[in-house]
C-alpha cells in the first residue's frame, strides 16, 4: 500500500487562480454589458428619431387642415389649452390619455413650436426655469402646407434631446442594472473560481508535494488516478515515474550486490591460495601461481565486462564501424569452434550462404559470437546441437542462434539479458560465469544499431533473433542513436 499524502496547505496556485477567473468574469461581464447597452442606445435613438419625424408630419398635416378650417392661427396666440388639446388630437386620436414613458415624452405638446407663413411665433417653447442653464435647443423644421401654400412652419425637438433631459433616470436605472448584473456576475464567478482554484489547487499541491518526496529518495509514493482529464494523465506519468525509479534503485541495489558477490569469490580464492603458501601448507611452484593467475585472469574479465557495459549505458562503447560481411565473420568464427564445440558435445549445424553487407566492428562482432559460443557451451547438455543461419531482410540482416535443451521458461526470457541474472538463480560461477556475456552481446548488438530477442527453439533450447541494419539502410543512424 503505498503511503498516504499529508493535508496539504493553501496553494498560491488556487489563490492567483481564483483572482484571475474573478477578475476575467467580471471584465468581460461588463465589457459585454457596455457593448450591449451602446447598440441598443443607437439603436433607440435612431427609432425615436424616426417616431418624432413622423408624428411633426401627422401634426403638420393636423395644422394645415386646422388653418383651412379656421382661416389663421390668431385662435392659438393666447389659448395654450387649445394648443394641448390640439396636439394631443392629432397625435393620440381616439386612444384616451397619451401613454407613459419615451413615447409620452415624444408626445409633449410643450416639444413642438408653431410659426405662421411669415416666421413669426405662435406657439413657442416653454421658458427654461431659472435654476437651468442651457443653451436654447436646436429644433427641426417642417413646413405646413395647404392646397399649395405654406401657411406656417412646425418646429420640434430632436430625440437626442428629450434624452438628454431624462439622463439621470437613464443613468440611474443603467447603474442600477450595472450593479445587478456585475453583482450576480461577480457572486456567480466567486462560486466558480472558487470551487475551480480549490480543486485544481488541491490536485497540484498533492502532486508537488509527491515530487518533493520523489526529489527526497521516496519513490514509494503514488498519486491518486481519479477521472481521464489532463491531470489524471500526469497522475499516471507520474506514477510510472516513481514505479521506474524505485525499480532503478532496486535493481542498483542488486547489481551492486551482485557485483560484490562476484570479487568476492575470486578475491576469497586468492586470499586462501596465498595465505597456504605463507603458511607452507601449499607450496610456491609453478602449478600454484598458475592457479592464482587464472583467478586473476578472472577477476580482469569481469572488470573487463563491467567497464564495457559502463560505456554501453554512457553511450561511449568504442565501436569503428565499417563496411564487412557480417556473414563471413560468423562463419569464420564458428569454423574456427566447430572442434571446441565437438569436444563438448555439440553438433554444429550452419546455414550460412551468399554475403551480408553491413557497417560493423569486426572485434566487437568477434566478442558477439564468443559470448553467445560461451553461453551454448555452459547451458546445453551434451550430446547437443546448435544451428546458426544467417536469412537477408529488406532492410537487414537476420541472423537466428538456436540450440538443444534445456530451454527456459517463457517467463524468464526478457530477463536473460540483465546483467548479473541466471535462470536458476545460482551464484555459482562454475554454472554459467559471471552472468555478464548475454548483457554484453545485447549492448553490443544495440551499437551496431540492432536488436536481440529470445525466444523458444524448435531443437528444445534457447533460440536468439539477432537483426541488424543493413550497409545502405537509411534509418541505420535513427535506430543507432
Amino acid at each position: 500500500m503505498s503511503p498516504r499524502l499529508p493535508r496539504p496547505a493553501v496553494s498560491r496556485l488556487g489563490i492567483k487562480l481564483f483572482v484571475i477567473i474573478l477578475v476575467v468574469n467580471v471584465a468581460i461581464s461588463a465589457l459585454v454589458f457596455l457593448a450591449v447597452s451602446r447598440s441598443l442606445d443607437r439603436g433607440f435613438i435612431e427609432y425615436l428619431d424616426t417616431t418624432q419625424a413622423n408624428r411633426a408630419e401627422t401634426l403638420a398635416e393636423g395644422l394645415g387642415e386646422e388653418w383651412a378650417r379656421r382661416g389663421d392661427w390668431q385662435w392659438l396666440r393666447h389659448s395654450p389649452d387649445a394648443w394641448h388639446r390640439l396636439v394631443r388630437q392629432q397625435l393620440w386620436p381616439g386612444e384616451g390619455p397619451p401613454p407613459h414613458g419615451i413615447e409620452r415624452r415624444l408626445g409633449e405638446p410643450s416639444d413642438f413650436v408653431l410659426h405662421d407663413a411669415r416666421g413669426l411665433p405662435v406657439i413657442g417653447l416653454p421658458p427654461a426655469p431659472p435654476d437651468e442653464h442651457e443653451p436654447p435647443p436646436e429644433l427641426r423644421w417642417l413646413p405646413i402646407v395647404y392646397d399649395g401654400e405654406r401657411v406656417g412652419t412646425l418646429g420640434y425637438r430632436p430625440p437626442e434631446q428629450l434624452m438628454a433631459r431624462m439622463d439621470r433616470i437613464f443613468l440611474a436605472r443603467q447603474q442600477r442594472s450595472l450593479a445587478i448584473i456585475v453583482g450576480s456576475l461577480g457572486i456567480a464567478s466567486l462560486l466558480l473560481a472558487g470551487g475551480l482554484s480549490w480543486w485544481l489547487g488541491r490536485r497540484t499541491r498533492s502532486m508537488a508535494l509527491a515530487t518533493r518526496r520523489l526529489t527526497e529518495g521516496d519513490y514509494s509514493i503514488r498519486l491518486p488516478e481519479r477521472g481521464r482529464d489532463e491531470l489524471s494523465r500526469l497522475a499516471r506519468d507520474f506514477n510510472v515515474l516513481a514505479g521506474t525509479l524505485e525499480a532503478s534503485r532496486a535493481a542498483r541495489s542488486r547489481w551492486v550486490s551482485d557485483i560484490a558477490h562476484e570479487l568476492r569469490t575470486p578475491l576469497a580464492v586468492l586470499r586462501g591460495e596465498i595465505e597456504a603458501m605463507q603458511d607452507g601448507i601449499r607450496a610456491l611452484d609453478q602449478d600454484n601461481l598458475h592457479s592464482l593467475s587464472q583467478e586473476v585472469g578472472q577477476l580482469e574479465r569481469l572488470v573487463a565486462d563491467l567497464r564495457l557495459l559502463s560505456q554501453s549505458d554512457a553511450g561511449a562503447l568504442e565501436v569503428q564501424l565499417a563496411p564487412l560481411d557480417l556473414a563471413e565473420s560468423l562463419a569464420s568464427r564458428l569454423e574456427d569452434a566447430r572442434g571446441w564445440l565437438a569436444d563438448s558435445g555439440i553438433t554444429l549445424e550452419t546455414d550460412i550462404a551468399g554475403t551480408a553487407r553491413i557497417r560493423g566492428d569486426i572485434q566487437r562482432l568477434r566478442q558477439l559470437w564468443n559470448n553467445l559460443l560461451d553461453n551454448t557451451c555452459a547451458y546445453t547438455r551434451a550430446p547437443g546441437r546448435l544451428r546458426v543461419s544467417v536469412q537477408p531482410l529488406a532492410n537487414g540482416v537476420r541472423v537466428t542462434w538456436e540450440d538443444s535443451a534445456p530451454g527456459v521458461p517463457p517467463s524468464e526470457l526478457p530477463r536473460l539479458t540483465e546483467r548479473l541474472y541466471r535462470v536458476e538463480g545460482s551464484r555459482s560461477r562454475a554454472s554459467g560465469g559471471s552472468g555478464l556475456g548475454l548483457s554484453i552481446a545485447s549492448a553490443l548488438v544495440k551499437a551496431h544499431g540492432g536488436r536481440m530477442v529470445a525466444s523458444s527453439s524448435a531443437l528444445g533450447g534457447l533460440c536468439w533473433t539477432l537483426e541488424f541494419p543493413a550497409l545502405d539502410d537509411p534509418g541505420f543512424r535513427e535506430r543507432l542513436a
